[in-house]
């Protein structure tokens, strides 16, 4: 397991557990007890560290390399009943935003998420999650076929930002994330939006509009990236914990705000500690909100998805 720095209080404890359980295989001894008793210190200990995170430190555990992306939590939902569906009919296939059909326990899902790489070769692979306006098209165009087949949409978010290169402007990066957000606040289908990582600025937001939009606990959901943040108003990345601080950019401070409808509580230590407990519980989410938006009319899903945006934030008029 790889241990963050402020994790590092527990890494003693984790290689004694590690010894104990090449004891008890290769020696045939029981060492239930010890290993019950270490397990809790592990336990306690992690308590102590999560308790009070910081802003950036959560950020970082948005980012740790071993947390579950997209495609992992689709294929524990729909017990790999899944099928892609690829491109989007103009430029090409854009590798960091998939979507297709899944299988929720009898019940048909459009979903649609960005999709970071395991490795250096995968990252590459998906351009680290990054996607193009082709991506975001393709996400359109899945979101306009589930909507004609009558069927509800989930999207997971976690992506850096969309991809800034000077190609994805000049096939119109803002455009397209632009038409996203028009086209989701009127999509005639329950539409559920999931942050699972990082959730950062329009990259996100171009997948990120449906009736009920939820974040994991343990991730981030902002403009723009506390690094970034920092370079333009410090022209140094050295600021970046002040900036996280600054941006409330956590679940609990998008909840306060009222940005977000809910926070879906981590297993002790992130998702990555324990993936299975943590794909679960999403998808209990899943099924509980669509069974509650499934009974609403179509026209009063999209009134309540365009009030719900529309009534974000707090202005004062002269």
């Amino acid at each position: 397991m790889i241990l963050l720095d402020f994790e590092k209080p527990i890494e003693d404890l984790l290689k004694q557990l590690t010894k104990l359980e090449e004891v008890e295989k290769e020696g045939n001894i029981d060492v239930s007890s010890a290993k019950a008793e270490l397990e809790k210190k592990i336990n306690d200990k992690r308590k102590e560290i999560t308790k009070n995170l910081t802003p950036w430190q959560r950020v970082q555990l948005s980012r740790h390399p071993e947390r579950p992306y997209t495609l992992d939590y689709i294929k524990y939902i729909t017990k790999g009943k899944f099928i892609e569906l690829h491109g989007d009919r103009t430029v090409k296939d854009d590798k960091a935003m998939i979507g297709g059909f899944g299988d929720v326990d009898g019940k048909t899902v459009m979903f649609i998420g960005q999709q970071k790489g395991t490795n250096t070769k995968t990252r590459q692979y998906r351009n680290f999650g990054m996607a193009n306006p082709e991506g975001y098209r393709k996400a359109l165009r899945l979101m306009k076929l589930a909507e004609k087949f009558d069927k509800p949409i989930v999207t997971f978010i976690d992506t850096p930002g969309a991809y800034p290169g000077l190609e994805a402007e000049e096939r119109g990066q803002g455009e397209a994330i632009a038409r996203n957000l028009f086209e989701m606040s009127k999509l005639k289908v329950p539409v559920i939006c999931i942050i699972i990582g990082e959730g950062a600025s329009g990259g996100a937001l171009g997948i990120g509009v449906g009736d009920v939009v939820i974040m994991l606990e343990n991730t981030w959901y902002s403009v723009i990236s506390p690094e970034s943040c920092s370079s333009i108003l410090w022209r140094s990345w050295d600021y970046k914990i002040d900036a996280a601080n600054a941006l409330k950019l956590t679940s609990a401070d998008m909840k306060k705000n009222g940005l977000i409808d809910c926070v879906i509580k981590e297993p002790l230590g992130g998702a990555h500690v324990n993936p299975e407990k943590m794909f679960a519980t999403v998808k209990t989410a899943i099924k509980k909100r669509i069974k509650e938006l499934s009974e609403l009319s179509k026209e009063e899903l999209v009134k309540k998805r365009i009030e719900k945006f529309a009534n974000m934030g707090e202005f004062i008029e002269e």
